[in-house]
């Protein structure tokens, strides 16, 4: 009897380390940038929207306007509702300050001690100092990962990209966790969508309020770039299947969040999951469920999400009618040019966080458990004599199956009907996220290792050297050209071809930055390509 007993637990390990490795995309968030230090200057920018004039400030050769409402604050009786337009102000509005994060349960505790709030629909604008109304520059609006349930889009600084690749660069806060993503019909049928994907309906008024207001900062509100990481990521490809997101957006970046592998749940799924917090949030009456959630506290909400989780958008309503995989296999998607990647090891992050001293027995349990009548093949393809510990070896297993050949899958869906171009980011030596929590274990390459690369914060345990800010400049020229032309064609850079049937791939590497086809073999995906999908 023990003997099964055992063989469930090694189960259960390697699908917590999976669970774990859902429910970060990416709750470990990078150490905040500076909210309010600006540089000098005499003469502070303005701008005018169409709720009123903001004044903004130089910071470090640009400016920015902080804490920007695009919706009205979602409180009260606005909770778990669509959300509506932002309200006028008069007089000059000071944008010097970053809104709060949106109100989440964070269970890793790796997001930085911050003020959270309900009134958190606001959005940060950066653009280069020379730009004015009228210069059409090219707009990336920024979506920030985190499970769908944690994270804030002010941690993601953009003066060095607007700077650099004159174009305006918007952070956006969205609503997270079951405040955001909440499926239960008492409350879907108060919109027109039916839908309780509050936090992705957020995100296009974000991009709607992009749309009208971008020219007033220089932007361009023809040519917008919808860029996100993770579950950020995944909400670019909620954004790329729903049909009321057409026309707001001309480019797509997904960074480490392949629609294959982040699918939604179907309306059952969502609403099963809505009904439990509503369960732990003590709403148990159907006829009053919709007032009592309204009327419960941030802090009871907060303690219901700790048992629940969070899936994301769900499908099957009027805002995404399929899921995203399914509605780009099938043709029917917002077709536009498509960046996409991910790290050379994705799952070090989450294998480090659950179990970073894993023994050979162990790996060898968790592989055999986890994978049934394959697990000796996978055993025989990682060994841990190929990797240097049971830590890497595992982190191979789960990078290569649930992140790396998914992300070449999710490229070739887009490469058969849109220019798609694939990248690898590979530095060996990455700052870490996690690497102050688990000394002595290698989280290089992980999961929101190149997030450090391409806006303004330090990573968690160092800055960058001198030879990867070289990297860094790179990258944001790379991702600058794309947000302008649709090509990431860059003078002096290395030629970055569209990927396809040759699954050609772009490595961003410190000491070289080089094309190849050797993607599918390094991550052994025609292997993973027979394999049925895990639970992730």
């Amino acid at each position: 009897m023990r003997r099964p007993r055992r063989r469930s637990r090694t189960a259960r390990s390697l699908l917590a380390t999976a669970c774990a490795l859902a429910a970060l995309l990416t709750a470990a968030l990078p150490v905040a940038a500076a909210t309010a230090a600006a540089s000098g200057g005499s003469a502070r920018p303005q701008a005018t929207v169409a709720q009123g004039v903001l004044r903004g400030q130089n910071h470090d050769g640009a400016q920015e306007f902080l804490g920007v409402p695009y919706a009205a604050p979602p409180v009260g009786d606005a909770r778990l509702r669509a959300p509506q337009p932002p309200h006028r102000w008069t007089g000059v509005r000071e944008a010097v300050r970053q809104a709060p994060a949106c109100l989440q349960f964070s269970p890793f505790g790796l997001q930085d001690p911050q003020a959270v709030s309900e009134d958190c629909l606001y959005l940060d604008v950066y653009r280069p100092r020379t730009a004015r109304p009228g210069a059409r520059l090219p707009v990336i609006v920024w979506v920030h990962g985190g499970a769908y349930s944690q994270g804030t889009g002010t941690q993601f600084g953009g003066r060095t990209m607007a700077d650099l690749t004159a174009s305006v660069v918007v952070s956006i806060n969205y609503r997270l966790g079951q405040l955001g993503y909440l499926g239960l019909p008492e409350l879907t049928g108060e919109n027109a969508q039916r839908s309780g994907s509050f936090g992705l309906m957020d995100q296009m008024a974000a991009l709607r309020w992009t749309r009208e207001n971008i020219a007033a900062f220089g932007g361009n509100p023809g040519n917008v770039t919808v860029s996100g990481q993770s579950a950020g990521s995944g909400s670019v490809c909620a954004l790329l299947a729903a049909p009321s997101a057409a026309g707001l957006f001309h480019r797509a970046v997904l960074q480490s969040g392949p629609c294959t592998l982040l699918r939604p749940p179907d309306g059952a799924r969502a609403e099963s999951q809505a009904r439990a917090f509503a369960a732990a949030a003590g709403c148990t009456d159907p006829a009053a469920l919709a007032g009592c959630l309204r009327a419960a506290s941030g802090p009871v909400l907060v303690e219901a999400a700790r048992t629940v989780p969070t899936s994301g958008p769900a499908s099957g309503d009027g805002l995404l009618p399929v899921d995203p995989a399914t509605a780009i296999g099938s043709g029917n998607w917002n077709k536009v040019p498509v960046l996409i990647g991910s790290t050379r090891s994705e799952a070090r992050l989450f294998v480090a966080l659950t179990q970073p001293y894993l023994t050979q027995e162990q790996y060898t349990a968790q592989v055999l458990a986890g994978y049934g009548a394959a697990g000796p093949e996978v055993l025989a393809r990682y060994p841990v004599s190929a990797y240097g510990s049971p830590y890497l070896a595992l982190s191979a297993v789960m990078t290569d199956s649930t992140f790396a050949c998914q992300t070449a899958w999710t490229a070739q869906l887009f490469a058969s009907q849109a220019p798609t171009y694939f990248y690898e980011f590979d530095d060996p030596d990455s700052p870490t996220l996690a690497g102050a929590q688990v000394p002595g274990i290698d989280e290089s390459n992980a999961h929101s290792a190149e997030l450090a690369y391409l806006h303004d914060f330090t990573m968690g345990d160092r800055p960058l050297t001198t030879e990867q800010e070289a990297l860094a400049t790179r990258m944001k020229r790379y991702w600058g050209a794309f947000a302008r032309y649709g090509v990431p064609a860059v003078p002096g850079q290395t030629a970055w071809p569209p990927t396809g049937s040759g699954a050609t791939v772009l490595t961003l590497a410190p000491t070289a930055t080089r094309t190849g086809t050797s993607f599918g073999s390094d991550h052994q995906c025609t292997f993973w390509r027979t394999q049925p999908p895990r639970p992730v």
